[in-house]
């Protein structure tokens, strides 16, 4: 009967993926691999210097080999790129960022009585400082606007118009390219402008259009073409596509033929579109001084001013808030018929930071809304959603709701939460530092971004984020109660209750305004 050993070989571990571990793993083997080498505890070695680069190049190696293992899942991919890849195998776009919207009055003196032409991209500015740029706004809608100055009421000596103006910049007429020659399918075009503004798509685009795409073939102009989500209901329609890559650039995508028609041969393709958005277009009441580019305007000695602040701008959509509600929107399949649907499409139009939705009749879904954008407790006009923003959201769902289904927008309640805590501090720490992590603690438990609906606030949170800050010898919260109710100060159970439509925010007071009113009450013990 043969006889059969059992062979134990060298015991590898594979975690040992880091410089520091494969280089001593390599080491370890000298002795069974190369007995002959002796002196191999001399850094100087050129073996040595050999085997240092292999576990540079391991570790390397191993970097790569994880990072491809996480960016091929949405759940782990960390670069935006990944994402938005992923996102498109499900339909899902990241949003663009958000331009801030302002009613603007324009003031002229009452003895004008003519009628003047606001055109799309008459632009007016803020004043520049020394350390933040102007921002601008247009007139963006693409049907014009006449006032009749004759039929203003003259009021102090002047005559007051008002219009609606975006933040952003308007790009005319941009020549893409010549369509192929030989009618190739899938053709791209690249926009050269980054920071292309898109709007929820729906039935009505609220008067204007993101993407104004011709083509022209000698003296022949083609009627604009259609901008869609997907191309795979397009048919030989002529439909086109945009997509927005991780640095904010974009481009055109027409179709094939079969799914979108291929533009003519040879013809020059031109874009119109707006640039800009983001939270930099939320300037104050008074902000917006300036004419920029409106000569019928300036003629007449037009003053202009915002007499409220401009809201609804928004950054691009982080792809940690993709990455968490792409799946529902998956699942609602771009119809709205549950309240989680409806949330979950909400969430897809850009300036919507929190949304509950509620049955409020038998065909009647109110979506109770909260502009992003909130970090304190909001003065009236910045906690409202803006009529651009409603607009948005009743064209966003007018194709996806039931037939009969009525869609509503309301604001929800801001609920101030005041907590004021005194503080021992160790004396061999900085005062100030210790109140500044204490305060930061605070402002995390109320960050606008993560608190929700019908949310309840504990006391023991605030102890125990405050009484875990180094240097803190002892807390002691003296006020921990709802800005509308001034009694009792501290609530007996511990628990601050919101209701169904109220969210928690940071109050606006000076001494509260960094998440909570910090007391040293002693320098603490030696």
């Amino acid at each position: 009967m043969a006889e059969m050993r059992h062979v134990v070989g060298p015991v590898i571990d594979y975690m040992a993926r880091d410089y520091e571990s494969l280089l001593k793993a390599m080491r370890d083997l000298i002795p069974q691999k190369l007995p002959e080498w002796r002196d191999h505890a001399n850094e100087a070695d050129f073996g040595n210097v050999l085997l240092e680069l292999f576990a540079h190049m391991g570790d390397i190696l191993s970097y790569y080999q994880d990072r491809v293992a996480h960016e091929s899942f949405l759940g782990t991919a960390r670069t935006r790129r990944s994402v938005i890849q992923h996102l498109r195998l499900i339909g899902y776009e990241l949003g663009t960022a958000a331009p801030a919207t302002a009613i603007l009055r324009l003031s002229v003196p009452d003895t004008v009585k003519d009628t003047v032409v606001i055109n799309r991209g008459d632009a007016f500015a803020t004043k520049s400082e020394k350390n933040r740029p102007s921002v601008r706004y247009e007139y963006a809608r693409e049907q014009e606007l006449k006032i009749d100055f004759k039929n203003v009421k003259a009021e102090g000596g002047q005559r007051t118009a008002e219009i609606r103006v975006d933040e952003g910049r308007l790009i005319r007429d941009e020549v893409l390219g010549a369509a192929s020659a030989t009618s190739a399918p899938n053709q791209r075009f690249a926009l050269a402008h980054p920071r292309l503004i898109l709007r929820p798509l729906g039935p009505s685009q609220v008067g204007q259009r993101d993407v104004i795409l011709l083509t022209q073939l000698g003296d022949k102009v083609d009627p604009p073409w259609t901008r869609r989500e997907t191309l795979a209901f397009s048919k030989a329609d002529r439909d086109f596509v945009v997509e927005i890559d991780a640095d904010d650039r974009a481009t055109v995508v027409f179709g094939d033929g079969k799914f979108g028609a291929i533009p003519p041969p040879e013809a020059r393709i031109t874009a119109t579109y707006r640039v800009g958005g983001g939270q930099l277009g939320n300037v104050p009441a008074g902000a917006i001084q300036t004419l920029v580019a409106a000569p019928q305007l300036a003629q007449l000695g037009t003053t202009v001013t915002n007499p409220s602040p401009a809201t609804g701008g928004a950054e691009r959509e982080g792809i940690e808030n993709a990455v968490q509600h792409a799946p529902a929107v998956f699942h609602s399949q771009h119809r709205a018929v549950t309240a989680a649907d409806y949330e979950a499409l909400a969430r897809k139009v850009k300036g919507v930071a929190k949304v509950r939705a509620v049955a409020t009749g038998w065909n009647q879904v109110t979506l109770f809304v909260a502009p992003e954008g909130i970090f304190v407790e909001p003065e009236p006009a910045k906690g409202k959603v803006s009529d651009v923003l409603e607009a948005d959201l009743k064209s966003f769902f007018e194709d996806k709701r039931m037939l009969n289904q009525i869609v509503e927008i309301e604001d929800v309640d801001y609920v101030a939460i005041y907590v004021t805590a005194e503080i021992e501090v160790e004396s061999f720490y900085v005062r100030d530092d210790v109140v500044s992590r204490v305060q930061q603690t605070a402002a995390r438990l109320l960050k606008f971004a993560d608190v929700k609906f019908n949310q309840p606030i504990y006391l023991s949170k605030f102890y125990d984020e405050s009484q875990s800050v180094p240097g803190v010898v002892s807390v002691n919260i003296t006020e921990f109660r709802r800005g509308d109710r001034p009694d009792p100060m501290v609530d007996p159970l511990g628990k601050i209750e919101l209701g169904a439509n109220e969210v928690p925010v940071i109050p606006a007071h000076k001494d509260y305004s960094a998440g909570m009113h910090v007391i040293v009450k002693s320098q603490g013990r030696l």
